[in-house]
């Protein structure tokens, strides 16, 4: 049993906590949440060759890639001397999944008690996995989370839509960073200004509709996959950038899906297996509060009509049931398959699923039901890229180039 360092009401004031690069449009502004309670937090963007030789000092190569990378950030970053160990603090979501992810912080406090064994690991969860941290989500807080998920996934759509057809290369990275400023200060400064959705989607729409973009027609490309491959840059080797770079536009589903299907997972498997709890109760009322909050968010990209409005959960949801059932929830479970169809559905029908290699529940639950979602969708092109310390970027790559190709045809 490894014993680690406890992260304590003083280290709020004392320590800079560190966050791994997974989402760096939605954690710029989560971390706003936080810094308006006093946590001092910096995303990390170490992404060289020597966070993976880093990671893979510190991590069995049989271990999970996504839990090979973070470690490797964390790992890195702490070598570089830039941080003073006996400041610094390190963060790590956790939601208690029955896969490797689950030993992600265990592996993790395992190499920083070798190494740096003054350094706290901090956990982000909503399970209570750990109660005796001083590092506690308040309702609140929760409230403010969700709505930076929502506000994140509305930028992340508009930019990477804006970005594929700009005429001028940077207006879409100029608005992205100008919101990203904009609703991080309304976060910092404890404004409640965040709670005006109507019109700060409008603006934010109205303001990415502004950018001139091209009328050429562009093969569009989904992306979907185990949560960490599919968004962390670091991760997919920049995969929405080589995309941009071959001339298509990334199409990448929403955070909030994820956040739902987790939700969701808990009164489902009450549903299914006949036990229902308090507990499931509860997730059940908070997914009605946050698939209230989606529908506006798609009303309102409806009503402006310059972007193509998120997936609507509830028709995930009854996608999935055509393929696979919602008892399914190892890993991303029935989401991949879910969006894979909706995404076809769309006429988004070039589809790259990201998996970590050897991860069982994504091998299943994406080359299993590939099959099947081409059998409805005749002209999906399904192709499902395996990322580990092996694995060249320039063989994925060459992957995906294949795929390109037979889209053009």
């Amino acid at each position: 049993m490894v014993k680690s360092v406890k992260f304590t009401e003083d280290m709020i004031r004392t320590h800079t906590i560190l966050v791994p690069d997974m989402l760096p449009v939605h954690f710029r502004l989560l971390i706003a949440i936080f810094e308006n309670k006093g946590y001092k937090m910096e995303l990390l963007q170490n992404d060289s060759r020597k966070v993976i030789d880093e990671g893979l000092k510190n991590v069995h190569n049989d271990a999970c890639y996504p839990a090979l990378l973070v470690i490797g950030q964390f790992m890195d970053a702490l070598n570089s001397g830039r941080y003073n160990p006996d400041k610094t603090a390190l963060l790590i979501t956790q939601t208690g999944g029955g896969c490797r992810a689950s030993n992600y912080i265990h592996l993790l406090r395992k190499a920083v008690a070798k190494n740096y064994p003054q350094v706290p690991v901090v956990s982000l969860n909503f399970s209570g996995l750990e109660k005796d941290s001083a590092f506690r989500i308040t309702a609140s807080m929760f409230f403010k989370l969700l709505y930076a998920v929502l506000y994140g996934d509305l930028l992340m759509t508009c930019y990477n839509k804006c970005r594929a057809y700009e005429v001028n290369k940077g207006d879409a990275k100029e608005k992205l960073d100008k919101w990203q400023q904009r609703l991080g200060d309304i976060f910092r400064k404890g404004s409640r200004e965040y709670l005006r959705t109507k019109r700060l989607y409008r603006e934010i729409l109205d303001d990415f509709a502004s950018v001139k973009l091209s009328g050429e027609k562009k093969i569009r490309v989904g992306i979907v996959g185990e949560i960490y491959v599919k968004y962390s840059p670091l991760a997919n080797n920049h995969l929405e950038d080589f995309l941009i770079s071959e001339g298509c536009e990334p199409v990448v589903p929403s955070l909030l899906e994820f956040v739902m299907y987790c939700a969701a997972g808990t009164f489902n498997d009450a549903k299914i297996y006949d036990k229902k709890t308090a507990q499931s109760r509860i997730y059940k009322i908070g997914y009605k509060l946050i698939y209230a909050k989606q529908r506006e968010l798609i009303k309102i990209m409806k009503e402006q009509g310059s972007f193509e409005p998120l997936h609507d959960f509830e028709h995930l949801r009854g996608l999935a049931d055509k393929y696979i059932s919602q008892g399914v929830v190892m890993g991303e479970g029935w989401l991949i398959p879910a969006e894979m169809a909706a995404l076809a559905e769309s006429g988004v029908e070039n589809i790259i699923c990201t998996q970590p290699f050897g991860c069982l529940p994504n091998h299943i639950v994406a080359k299993g039901m590939s099959r099947a979602i081409k059998d409805s969708h005749p002209n999906a092109n399904i192709v499902a890229i395996d990322y580990d310390p092996g694995a060249t970027r320039v063989n994925q790559e060459n992957r995906i180039k294949l795929m390109l190709a037979n889209a053009k045809r």
